[in-house]
């Protein structure tokens, strides 16, 4: 088993940083520890464990220009976004949380002598990606915290420094030893952690592939398992749309963070009274975009975080066009791979991997519907569903057709956001679960009932 493990920054194809893997002492300590410090830490008050995790939400949000260089140079997506990671998302996210767990963790009162209480399940493992290190974590860690449980993090290879710095964040905050803690890990090591008796409830965000694992090590323990799990998220613009909104916002939830979101615009149905119109302003939107080194101020596109990710792109954008798609955009990259400008195929259809599997890069399909129905029938024709958007100026025609999505969000006239106030959920392949708002905290926690019988 290799015991180091190191960071090829996706800018320049060295090594950027290099991290040894925890032994098997550090582990047992690190959950012993854990499974110590739960016992005290659920007993603070949620006005305490508030306190503590808003200092450390302080001390990123203090230091977010230096971390988002350290996302940057991890995992390439542009300097001029990075800091607002934090500033904006996590600090947003991470105060909503902590502002509603008095309320939402309350007791459940039906008189004096029942009662339900939400009890901590004890240790959440959190196992973070690298596309949003900071925001897809924080989701997780502070209301588990604030929960009374106590966190493990794992976070992924790319983004190691991300562990870290929660954890320099927590020690300034003072939080007691054992709370929060990191460990960096490979895969055989976090499926042994996962079958460990002590760890309680896994929050993941990741592929279907590693859902599906998580899965596998628990399917002999009765313990749950929230799985964010991506997704292939469609979008409708309806011919009563206002189309130059529709584009501007498409165009940036398709190709931010060069489409590496889980959330991020991957198929569009237009109606054929605007096609022509939509096409072609997304397709001179999308060449207005500037790809290049992202530590330049400038840039709007960074490379993709591999190689082999770019690649994969490439190959879905080569299938779809021997099936007779063609190119809207066909510039190239003044540099190598994972440098990749983004492309826009139209003339695709459901035959192609283009529009069913997900890509997680900067490409996109449009393809032209004849009505609602039509629309409604394709969005489903997917195994993900995470979020959808409907692209009108009729309301009621938005909620109506919103119904019949398979989906856990449904958007009208914006795309790739997350509002902290809505439960955050998939369905189908997009995985199982909530993270955010009040729902949020539902699972992590458990039922315990009081009834009381006076003599």
């Amino acid at each position: 088993m290799k015991k180091k493990f190191q960071v090829i920054s996706p800018i320049d194809q060295t090594v950027y940083i290099e991290r040894e893997y925890a032994s098997s002492e550090a582990i047992e300590n690190a959950l012993s520890e854990a499974h110590s410090a739960q016992k005290e830490w659920r007993k603070l008050t949620i006005k305490k464990r508030a306190e503590y995790c808003l200092k450390a939400v302080e001390y990123l949000v203090a230091n977010a220009d230096e971390l988002g260089k350290e996302i940057t140079m991890q995992m390439g997506r542009p300097i001029r976004y990075t800091p607002n990671e934090i500033k904006g998302g996590v600090k947003e996210r991470a105060e909503y949380m902590i502002s509603i767990a008095e309320q939402s963790l309350a007791d459940v009162n039906l008189d004096d002598h029942r009662y339900i209480k939400r009890v901590p399940h004890g240790i959440v493992l959190v196992l973070a990606p690298w596309n949003y290190p900071y925001l897809t974590s924080v989701n997780s860690i502070i209301p588990a915290l604030m929960s009374g449980n106590v966190v493990v993090l794992k976070h992924s290879d790319q983004t190691p420094l991300t562990a870290e710095r929660y954890a320099e964040a927590f020690e300034h905050a003072g939080l007691p030893s054992g709370v929060f803690q990191f460990l960096h890990t490979n895969h055989d090591q976090i499926a042994q952690i996962i079958k460990d008796e002590r760890i309680n409830y896994v929050a993941f965000t990741g592929s279907v592939e590693g859902g599906n694992a998580i899965q596998n090590s628990l399917s002999d323990r009765f313990v749950n398992a929230g799985l964010e799990l991506g997704g292939k998220d469609p979008a409708y613009v309806r011919s009563d749309a206002d189309v130059d909104h529709a584009v501007e916002n498409l165009v940036d939830g398709a190709f931010f963070n060069s489409g590496q979101s889980c959330c991020g615009i991957e198929r569009i149905y237009v109606a054929e009274e605007v096609y022509d119109e939509f096409i072609e302003k997304f397709g001179k939107m999308t060449k207005t975009y500037i790809l290049g080194d992202p530590m330049d101020p400038e840039t709007q596109l960074g490379p993709l975080v591999k190689t082999r990710a770019a690649e994969y792109v490439e190959q879905q954008i080569i299938e779809a066009v021997e099936k007779g798609a063609k190119k809207l955009v066909n510039i190239k990259a003044e540099r190598q791979l994972p440098y990749l400008f983004p492309e826009v195929l139209v003339d695709v259809t459901h035959d192609m991997d283009i529009m069913k599997k997900e890509s997680f890069g900067p490409v996109v399909g449009i393809m032209k519907v004849g009505s609602d129905d039509e629309a409604i029938r394709l969005m489903n024709d997917s195994e993900y569903g995470l979020t959808a958007s409907i692209w009108t100026k009729d309301i009621g025609a938005a909620r109506d057709l919103g119904e019949q999505l398979e989906t856990g969000t449904v958007f009208m006239n914006r795309c790739d956001y997350l509002d902290p106030q809505l439960a955050w959920t998939g369905v189908k392949n997009s995985g199982k679960g909530c993270t955010l708002s009040s729902v949020g905290y539902e699972g992590l926690t458990r039922p315990q009932s009081f009834h009381l019988r006076e003599l």
